[in-house]
């Protein structure tokens, strides 16, 4: 049976950076994937969505490398996945580096779910992309 891999995440503006990312924590298993609600960005990043979180879902579950989506709780707080590593029961929580911390991590382990960090490769010969270096470019 493949393990559980956790991810969480925004997810707004998918790029290839995501794409790479996700295939990237496949290799350890079967990849679950939580969004941040639309009123959890709202708060966390103080803007709205480019897309709602109805469109990320379904954008999401039609990639390969996408088990299952869930979109987290309404919680307006970075750790709004927790309610769902009960439900899900991951093996590995997967996570880039620039979306690590030091209190997720310890939450993480604390509940005995492997905690890796992404090396963040991109794919074949594609620049390594970010949401904020694309809104950045957009003047946004």
């Amino acid at each position: 049976m493949p393990k559980k891999v956790f991810v969480s995440g925004c997810f707004d503006v998918l790029h290839s950076g995501h794409i790479a990312f996700l295939e990237e924590a496949a290799t350890y298993g079967d990849v679950y994937v939580s969004i941040g609600s639309d009123a959890t960005v709202q708060i966390l990043k103080n803007r709205k969505t480019m897309y709602n979180e109805q469109e990320r879902k379904y954008m999401l579950e039609a990639i390969k490398f996408v088990k299952k989506v869930y979109i987290g709780p309404d919680t307006g707080k970075i750790l709004d996945f927790a309610p769902l590593l009960d439900e899900v029961k991951p093996d590995i929580f997967f996570v880039n580096g620039d979306g690590t911390s030091d209190e997720k991590k310890a939450f993480v382990e604390s509940k005995g779910i492997q905690y890796v960090t992404s090396s963040r490769i991109p794919h074949g010969n594609l620049p390594t992309r970010s949401t904020t270096s694309i809104r950045g470019s957009l003047g946004k």
